[in-house]
C-alpha cells in the first residue's frame, strides 16, 4: 500500500489508499513530458482512495488534469450525495485542490493530461471552478481533443523540446473550445477571458513592431476603452505586457549562442531601435542583452 500511495502522489496527487482484503494488487504508471504538461499513463488492479484534507497540501494541489479512460470503470466520489462511474470512453477534468474519492472496480486503465493550474486558468480563466464542469465526452470538439491526445501519446517519444511545447499549446486551446461554451460567464470572468485571448495575441503577433493596444483592440473586435479596462485590476498595462513578453523572448534567445546578434535578435521580436531594446532590457533584467549573450557563450562547454 504505502508503494502504490508514493506512485499516485509522485505521478497524480496524493491518497490513503486502500487495497484488496486479497492484498493482490499490481499497478503501473508512465509518466511523461510534454512541455509544461505531464502525459501519465496508468493502469491498475481494483482499490478504493480518498483525498482529503489530511493529505493534502502536496504539488498535486497546483494541477488541473484531464482525465480519459481507456478501459474499466472507476466510482468517483464528491460529497456522500454526489458521485459519477467512469467508464471506458469517459472524459473529465479533475481538480487537485478538491477532496474526492474514488473506487476502481474492476481492471482499469487512463489516460492523463496534467496542467499546472496557473497555465490552464491564463488560457481559460473559467476553468477556475473545475468542478462545475460535468463529463465532456458528448461535447462539441470532444472527440477531436480525444484523438489529438491518443496522437501526442504516439509520437511523444519522437519529439523535440519546442515541437512538444507547441503541441502543449494546442493541448490547450482545444480543451477550451470543450468547455468554455458550457460554463457560466460572470463579468469578471469576461474580462479575465479577454486578458487571456489578450495574452495569446501578443504571443503570436510579438514580431509586428505596430503591436499595441491600438491594433490589439482592433484585431479582437473590442474598443481600445474596453481593452484597458479588462487590465486595470491586473497590476500590468497592455503596453507593459508587449513589453515584458517581447523581452522575455529576447532574453531566450540572447541565451542561445547561435539564435544571432543582439540587433537580429531584437528586431526578431518586434523592437525597432536596437539602443531603446538595450535600455529597457537592462531595466527589466540588471543586465544589458551583450552581458546575457556573453555569458551564454561563456558556459558553452569548449571540445
Amino acid at each position: 500500500m504505502p508503494e502504490w500511495e508514493g506512485v499516485l502522489a509522485a505521478t497524480h496527487v496524493s491518497f490513503d489508499v486502500k487495497l484488496p482484503d486479497s492484498g493482490r494488487f499490481a499497478g503501473h504508471v508512465e509518466r511523461r513530458h510534454l512541455g509544461a504538461l505531464d502525459l501519465v499513463e496508468c493502469t491498475c488492479a481494483p482499490f478504493a482512495g480518498r483525498r482529503t484534507s489530511a493529505v493534502m497540501g502536496d504539488p498535486g494541489e497546483d494541477h488541473i488534469g484531464l482525465q480519459m479512460v481507456l478501459h474499466g470503470s472507476e466510482k468517483v466520489i464528491r460529497s456522500r450525495t454526489e458521485e459519477h462511474v467512469l467508464q471506458a470512453g469517459s472524459v473529465g477534468l479533475w481538480d487537485g485542490s478538491r477532496a474526492v474519492g474514488v473506487e476502481v472496480v474492476e481492471p482499469f486503465s487512463k489516460r492523463t493530461l496534467i496542467f499546472p493550474r496557473e497555465l490552464v486558468h491564463s488560457v481559460s480563466p473559467r476553468l477556475a471552478d473545475v468542478g462545475s464542469v460535468s463529463a465532456l465526452e458528448t461535447r462539441p470538439g470532444a472527440r477531436l481533443l480525444v484523438r489529438y491526445v491518443d496522437a501526442l501519446a504516439d509520437e511523444l517519444p519522437a519529439l523535440d523540446e519546442r515541437t512538444g511545447a507547441a503541441a502543449a499549446d494546442v493541448v490547450l486551446e482545444l480543451l477550451r473550445a470543450v468547455v468554455e461554451p458550457g460554463m457560466p460567464e460572470t463579468r469578471e470572468a469576461r474580462r479575465e477571458a479577454l486578458r487571456a485571448r489578450v495574452r495569446r495575441f501578443v504571443r503570436v503577433n510579438l514580431p509586428d513592431p505596430g503591436l499595441g493596444p491600438e491594433s490589439i483592440a482592433r484585431a479582437l473586435a473590442v474598443s481600445v476603452r474596453t481593452l484597458h479596462s479588462a487590465f486595470e485590476d491586473s497590476g500590468e498595462s497592455v503596453a507593459a505586457l508587449v513589453r515584458r513578453t517581447r523581452l522575455a523572448r529576447c532574453r531566450e534567445d540572447l541565451e542561445e549562442p547561435t539564435a544571432g546578434s543582439v540587433t537580429e535578435i531584437a528586431f526578431r521580436w518586434g523592437f525597432s531601435d536596437a539602443t531603446h531594446f538595450s535600455h529597457v532590457f537592462k531595466r527589466e533584467y540588471g543586465m544589458s542583452p551583450r552581458d546575457v549573450r556573453r555569458a551564454a557563450r561563456e558556459a558553452v562547454p569548449t571540445r
